[in-house]
């Protein structure tokens, strides 16, 4: 919002044990990124924003992943859970620089979006001291009820205390808000604990606010943007969501997907023009596609670069640290780790390709192995421009298969091949000026058919 500062409080200190897990609800992910990172990435975010993010004790690991997604993150321990009043005043010391806006958010709504923060802090401009997100529940059973009267928020009633007429209220509490600046710490330090559980609540502020001769307001938004995550079916829902909104983002950018149902995206996945996406595949987080390029059937890619009208799969696997070049081609039942394919590289077939370098134009036949690993180290192969690598082979790293290089079908490669030589079985290699009668046929054979 021009002009305006702002100071967003990111919640992120309950364990959420209703997940039935030993990570902390807020680490769990929705699209290949956490909760936290999907809310901290909605926060305001640029000059004239500060950000804090308030954890439970001994949870380094969710302080570590707020300054992870966002670097400006300043974090705060609430030692002793008493509420979200009291959550709020962890991050006291980032309160009391005087932002104009503050905003409260929690970490396990991950479908909150920027838009939704910004409209929240349009009545701080206009004079409101406190503005509360709300939504129209289709059931709004066990939500608290936004009472409103002449346009102005009167109070925020628990179902428990909450009269018949009230019930019928429709309108409930999401749970995010925004308190002008100049006067958030005094209303917040004002919150009492005269309540069953004996903690600070925040919900009290807007009667504070109301006593002291002040406006609360309400804005809505849509009820599946602040669906908070408690348990892993509620989890499995925003994941439902939030892959129904990357796919329609995917399809608007010009992106043909031809069963959207069926593919899975991540939050930072992204597209150039004219990509095609074909049935079932899962792209995982850290995968760019360019140009042209098309992702055949029940592929999947993780990390990865796509060049400009690559072609991978159908039953392709693209592990992290894979790069591929432009027009390069990966087919069915390849699989790729920590490897560069230049322009122009062919891995059509059956084949695993890890820790390696491919020059451009290479071939790499059916069946072939890159053997990466030795049980105690990993070592790297390195395949020149140009190279004929037949099937079945096994190049056994660390090696190097020089520029133009014929590797014979069902070859064992243990040792570096030089440019232009041919090499079969293990390692038997001529060069141009030693080869013998076989080797020197089946190479004029092999130019003579390209």
């Amino acid at each position: 919002m021009t002009g305006r500062t702002s100071l967003t409080i990111v919640l992120a200190a309950g364990e959420g044990t209703r997940m039935r897990s030993s990570l902390p609800k807020v680490l769990h992910q929705v699209a290949n990124q956490s909760l936290l990172a999907h809310v901290l990435a909605a926060a305001p975010q640029g000059a004239g924003s500060a950000l804090a993010v308030v954890v439970g004790p001994d949870r380094e690991d969710v302080a570590a992943e707020a300054t992870r997604a966002r670097t400006d993150a300043l974090t705060f321990v609430q030692r002793e859970r008493l509420g979200t009043a009291h959550a709020v005043l962890a991050a006291k010391d980032a309160i009391a620089k005087g932002a104009d806006d503050l905003l409260i958010a929690f970490g396990d709504t991950p479908l909150i979006s920027a838009a939704t923060f910004e409209r929240l802090r349009a009545p701080l401009r206009d004079g409101a001291t406190l503005a509360v997100l709300g939504f129209r529940a289709q059931d709004p059973t066990g939500y608290g009820r936004l009472l409103v009267e002449d346009g102005q928020l009167v109070a925020i009633r628990e179902q428990a205390d909450a009269s018949e007429a009230e019930r019928k209220v429709d309108l409930c509490n999401a749970g995010v808000m925004a308190f002008a600046g100049k006067t958030a710490l005094d209303v917040i330090e004002k919150i009492g604990k005269a309540n069953s559980k004996g903690e600070y609540y925040l919900t009290d502020a807007v009667e504070i606010v109301r006593s002291l001769g002040l406006k609360a307001t309400v804005i809505e938004t849509d009820e599946d943007e602040v669906r908070g995550i408690n348990t892993k079916a509620q989890l499995a829902e925003a994941e439902a969501i939030m892959q129904q909104r990357l796919r329609k983002a995917a399809l608007d950018a010009g992106v043909t997907i031809v069963a959207p149902e069926t593919v899975h995206l991540s939050a930072d996945t992204t597209f150039g023009a004219d990509v095609m996406i074909e049935q079932y595949v899962v792209i995982g987080p850290g995968v760019s596609i360019a140009d042209g390029a098309v992702i055949h059937a029940f592929s999947h890619i993780v990390q990865a670069e796509i060049g400009k009208k690559v072609s991978v799969g159908p039953y392709a696997r693209l592990r992290p640290g894979t790069s591929l070049g432009e027009g390069a081609r990966i087919g069915n039942f390849v699989e790729t780790k920590a490897a560069k394919l230049a322009a122009g590289v062919k891995v059509n077939h059956l084949t695993y390709i890890g820790d390696t370098e491919i020059g451009a134009g290479a071939n790499i036949g059916a069946g072939t192995i890159t053997c990466n690993y030795d049980g105690f180290n990993k070592a790297k192969t390195i395949i020149g421009a140009g190279a004929f690598v037949g099937s079945n082979s096994s190049l056994v790293a660390p090696v190097k298969i020089g520029s133009g290089a014929y590797i014979g079908s069902g070859s064992v490669i243990t040792r570096d091949v030089p440019d232009d030589a041919l090499a079969v079985e293990r390692n038997e290699v001529a060069t141009k000026d030693g080869w013998g009668k076989r080797f020197r046929d089946k190479h004029a054979g092999l130019k003579k058919s390209k």
